[in-house]
């Protein structure tokens, strides 16, 4: 079994070169996002991208891939031209085969039913609902620093990043702390359905997690229909606009969206945020010197390296986007982190300026699918960086290097080791 997988790994290996060398020799640029290169730094290879094939057709994923911001903005933007069912590919491998199986979220529909479900969704997920959050969100901030008392090096993502939008979001669903782990991992497992390439195993995992789940909330959004409480799953229940309400089907669905939306993009901010900072220590310094530049910083962070990193959308017609051809059915991805980096819309893009005055990154996109989790996650970020720099005086890289998880979509880490002297 050892040499027969070792066997089909040599030969997939020398497949992906083998694409990837016609792909240079295309349009001197190659696009393969689980390079170990790519999974460490993928900003190199997107400005190589965006200055010889701006709209590069990837051999090995399918797809055209589009790098610069300002096309990366139209098509998010422009829904009907682009869809966002998956399903409309013109074939099924990866994401595609992925999404037939599942019911489908907000996330993948076009209007009206996109309408119909986002119309609902806004009355029960609602800015005040956010902010009275901050509170609870902020206590759980400390309790988790608290936790890290009488240690001075820590992996952060374990300790901080990863629990506390997990407990947040928990608690705005009303699940109890006993069932936070499986809660975890169930989100963990979903996330992988946004990846445009799965093993078939890694395939079954996602089913079951989905299976799993949905069995969970079930109950959840049947208690809430006899007796409601104050919390999300409640008002997603009640919400009801001219007569039409979500079925519970509909309720399921849209809180495992808003369990990835709420809980892994939180995670990958903090992560990506606190590492960015760290690698500018003039930056950190001027944050603890002035902590109202906080909001600016989360902004900031989100641009510099952002937690989704790729988006998709079907072409619905055969249309141009930039100086190429895209037909009918074929598959696009956005590349959020590289537009977040495009020169022609934001000066020194590789630096981090948490001072920055031309904003607009797109890490939560653009248009109608713009990201309903958006103001928890901002508020989560501000929230979790206000508490470390309160605790912590001096934050430092741990001894164990940083290592981010190998992701097309998704960019976080793995671990991150920090070391940390607290504060008085």
């Amino acid at each position: 079994m050892a040499l027969s997988n070792a066997l089909a790994a040599s030969v997939r290996s020398v497949y992906i070169h083998a694409r990837l060398a016609e792909e240079r020799l295309r349009s001197g640029v190659a696009w393969w996002p689980l390079a170990p290169a790519m999974v460490a730094d993928p900003y190199p290879a997107y400005r190589k991208l965006r200055d010889r094939d701006p709209v590069h057709y990837s051999i090995l994923a399918r797809q055209f891939v589009v790098s610069r911001y300002a096309d990366v903005d139209r098509i998010l933007r422009d829904h009907r031209d682009f869809s966002n069912d998956l399903t409309r590919a013109r074939y099924s491998r990866g994401i595609v085969a992925t999404r037939r199986k599942l019911k489908p979220s907000m996330l993948a529909l076009d209007p009206p039913d996109h309408t119909r479900l986002r119309r609902l969704v806004n009355r029960a997920f609602t800015p005040r609902s956010v902010a009275e959050l901050e509170d609870f969100i902020r206590a759980t901030a400390h309790g988790l620093v608290d936790r890290m008392e009488g240690t001075d090096e820590f992996d952060l993502m374990k300790a901080f990043a990863v629990p506390l939008p997990t407990i947040v979001i928990a608690r705005m669903i009303g699940v109890p702390e006993r069932d936070l782990t499986r809660f975890k991992v169930w989100s963990s497992r979903l996330a992988r359905a946004l990846e445009p390439i799965l093993t078939p195993a890694e395939q079954e995992l996602v089913y079951r997690a989905h299976r799993q789940l949905a069995e969970y909330l079930t109950s959840i959004v049947e208690q809430r229909r006899l007796e409601p409480r104050e919390d999300l799953v409640s008002r997603l229940v009640e919400a009801e606009e001219q007569g039409d309400r979500l079925t519970r089907d509909e309720t399921i669905v849209m809180l495992r969206l808003l369990l990835l939306a709420g809980n892994e993009t939180t995670t990958n901010l903090i992560g990506n945020g606190v590492r960015a900072l760290l690698r500018h220590p003039g930056q950190l310094a001027l944050l603890r010197e002035r902590p109202d530049l906080i909001p600016s910083a989360v902004e900031e962070l989100l641009r510099y390296d952002s937690p989704v990193q790729l988006d998709m959308r079907i072409a619905i017609r055969d249309l141009d986007v930039g100086d190429s051809a895209v037909p009918s059915g074929a598959m696009i991805g956005l590349l959020i982190g590289s537009a977040n980096h495009d020169p022609e819309r934001f000066r020194r893009p590789a630096e981090l300026d948490i001072t920055r005055s031309d904003r607009g990154n797109i890490s939560f996109g653009r248009g109608i699918h713009h990201c309903l989790g958006a103001p928890l996650a901002r508020l989560e970020g501000r929230i979790a960086l206000e508490v470390l720099l309160e605790r912590f005086s001096e934050i430092g890289f741990g001894a164990r290097p940083p290592k981010y998880r190998p992701s097309v979509v998704l960019r976080g880490l793995e671990h991150f080791h920090v070391r940390v002297v607290r504060s008085g």
